[in-house]
C-alpha cells in the first residue's frame, strides 16, 4: 500500500542516500546531515517519505510549510527507483497533504527547463508553468534558469473530486 508520512531522524539514511544517487546532484541538489537536522526542527520546513508497503521509496522537503502567507515551496522531490509510477503517485499525495493540512493557497516549485521529464509529470497531476527565472540557479559554479510552475488552491479543489 501507498503512503506518505512526515519524515524522522530515522529516515535521514535514505533520504541522504536517494539524493546522492547518480545523476541527482545536477537537478535536485543535495544537503549533508546537520543541515536536514536543522531544517527538519525548524518548523519552517517538512521533510515527507513515500512508502510502498513498508519500504521507503521516495522523499520531499517541503519549504515554508504551513506558512502565514499561504505559500510552500517544494524545494526537494526525489525518487530512489525512477520508472515505476512512484513520483506521480508521491506528488498527488503531497499536493493533497498540502491543501488539506495547511491553510496553502500557492504550492510551487522550480525545475531546471531541459528536465522535460520531470515537468510531464508535474504537469500531469495539476502543475502549471509560469514563466522562466533566467539565471535564478548558482549550481556547479554558474547561473542556471529555472522554470516555474504552481499550483493554487482553487486549481487543486477543480481537481479534486473528494473537495466540499
Amino acid at each position: 500500500m501507498f503512503a506518505i508520512a512526515r519524515a524522522t531522524e530515522a529516515d535521514l539514511p535514505f533520504i541522504m542516500e536517494t539524493e546522492r544517487l547518480p545523476g541527482y546532484e545536477a537537478f535536485i541538489g543535495r544537503s549533508d546531515d546537520a543541515q536536514h537536522r536543522a531544517r527538519m526542527a525548524n518548523g519552517h520546513a517538512a521533510h515527507f517519505v513515500a512508502r510502498d508497503g513498508d519500504q521507503a521509496v521516495g522523499f520531499a522537503i517541503l519549504r515554508d510549510w504551513n506558512s502565514a502567507d499561504g505559500i510552500t515551496l517544494l524545494m526537494r522531490i526525489a525518487i530512489a527507483k525512477p520508472g515505476q509510477g512512484h513520483g506521480k503517485k508521491f506528488l498527488r499525495a503531497l499536493i493533497d497533504k498540502v491543501f488539506t493540512e495547511t491553510p496553502c493557497h500557492r504550492f510551487w516549485l522550480g525545475q531546471f527547463p531541459d528536465n522535460h521529464r520531470a515537468r510531464h509529470v508535474y504537469e500531469s497531476v495539476g502543475f502549471i508553468a509560469e514563466g522562466v527565472a533566467r539565471g535564478n540557479v548558482y549550481l556547479f559554479g554558474r547561473h542556471h534558469d529555472e522554470l516555474i510552475m504552481s499550483i493554487l488552491r482553487p486549481e487543486w479543489a477543480a481537481l479534486s473530486p473528494s473537495v466540499p
